[in-house]
């Protein structure tokens, strides 16, 4: 998506949380965005709703100059939003090699091997991810992301196993690949070091809220 034609996120969405809600009301033009709060805040739940998978989101959302959720219960679904997700949880294919798993999104061979070196994992490219660790686990699935062509990255703890050196390598990567290809970024993170390499906005969920940093 061009610089030019990047229309910004506007969210009002209430999602409830057990005893606990959600409410994810705020408007930015902002290419790089950070929400930061503690496990547990809602920032996990706030992603799932701008990646189309939190049933439980109620309200509207447009991004991109696209309505998302309309507030009438009519939802874009997950795969016409444009968007390369790298959940917490590192969801891989686990019958699928490194190298297969990178490329699913339709990367060329050549780009995933390209993507591997920029993330250090070239040599793992064979393996399958239950022989991985969490860190390259995450490493595999921020490189999926990014390879599949998206016009949205949505991170969520995106290097969280890492160490502070390796992660802010990797993190002003990411930034620079973003930066170059003039996609948007939303972050979560429980870490502000994540989000000052990698976001130009910050917002902090506190108890259920949003507060412009």
């Amino acid at each position: 998506m061009a610089a030019d034609t990047w229309g910004g996120i506007d969210m009002d969405v209430r999602v409830r949380m057990g005893e606990r809600t959600l409410d994810a009301s705020f408007q930015t033009s902002a290419r790089a965005l950070a929400f930061v709060g503690p496990s547990g805040a809602g920032k996990t739940t706030l992603i799932r709703v701008l990646a189309g998978v939190e049933r439980r989101a109620k309200g509207t959302l447009s991004v991109g100059g696209r309505t998302w959720m309309d507030g009438s219960g009519s939802t874009m679904p997950p795969w016409e939003r444009g968007v390369g997700w790298a959940p917490q949880e590192a969801l891989l294919f686990p019958h699928l090699s490194v190298r297969e798993n990178m490329a699913y999104g339709g990367a060329e061979r050549s780009e995933v091997e390209q993507m591997a070196e920029l993330f250090r994992i070239t040599e793992l490219l064979e393996r399958r991810p239950r022989k991985l660790s969490g860190g390259e686990r995450q490493r595999v699935t921020v490189a999926r992301a990014l390879l599949s062509r998206p016009q949205l990255v949505l991170l969520d703890e995106p290097f969280s196993a890492l160490d502070r050196p390796l992660r802010a390598e990797l993190s002003r990567t990411v930034r620079e690949l973003l930066d170059r290809r003039g996609i948007p970024l939303v972050l979560v993170s429980h870490d502000e070091g994540d989000a000052d390499i990698l976001a130009d906005e910050r917002w902090h969920l506190v108890d259920g809220q949003l507060v412009r940093n």
